[in-house]
C-alpha cells in the first residue's frame, strides 16, 4: 500500500449522465471523507456538465465477483429458458416492447 492509500480513503465514482437514468463508473479518487469525495469526483469528472448526480463509494465497501469465475457464476443462470421471454409470442396488436 502506498503512503497516500493510507492516509487517505479511495472512493469510486459513478456519475448519472444527462440522458440516462443509471449511474456509471468513471473512476476513483482518493478523499478524506464523503464530502471531499463528492467536492473532487465534481471536479474531476463533471467539468463540462457531463452528469446529474454523482455517488461516491469507498472501495472497500464493494465487493465483485472473480472475473475468472465467470463460468461458474453465470453458466447456471444460461440453462433457464423460462427466464427468457424468447418463447412468448407478441400480438400482433403490440407495437413496441
Amino acid at each position: 500500500m502506498s503512503e497516500q492509500e493510507v492516509l487517505t480513503p479511495l472512493w469510486e465514482v459513478f456519475i448519472r449522465p444527462r440522458n440516462g437514468l443509471s449511474h456509471k463508473h468513471v473512476g476513483s479518487l482518493h478523499a478524506a471523507d464523503e464530502e471531499l469525495a463528492l467536492q473532487a469526483a465534481r471536479d474531476v469528472y463533471t467539468r463540462r456538465g457531463e452528469g446529474t448526480s454523482i455517488w461516491v463509494v469507498p472501495s472497500h465497501a464493494i465487493t465483485a465477483s472473480d472475473p475468472e469465475a465467470a463460468g461458474e457464476t453465470f453458466e447456471p443462470t444460461a440453462s433457464k429458458v423460462y427466464r427468457h421471454p424468447t418463447f412468448y409470442e407478441i400480438p400482433d396488436e403490440v407495437e413496441n416492447i
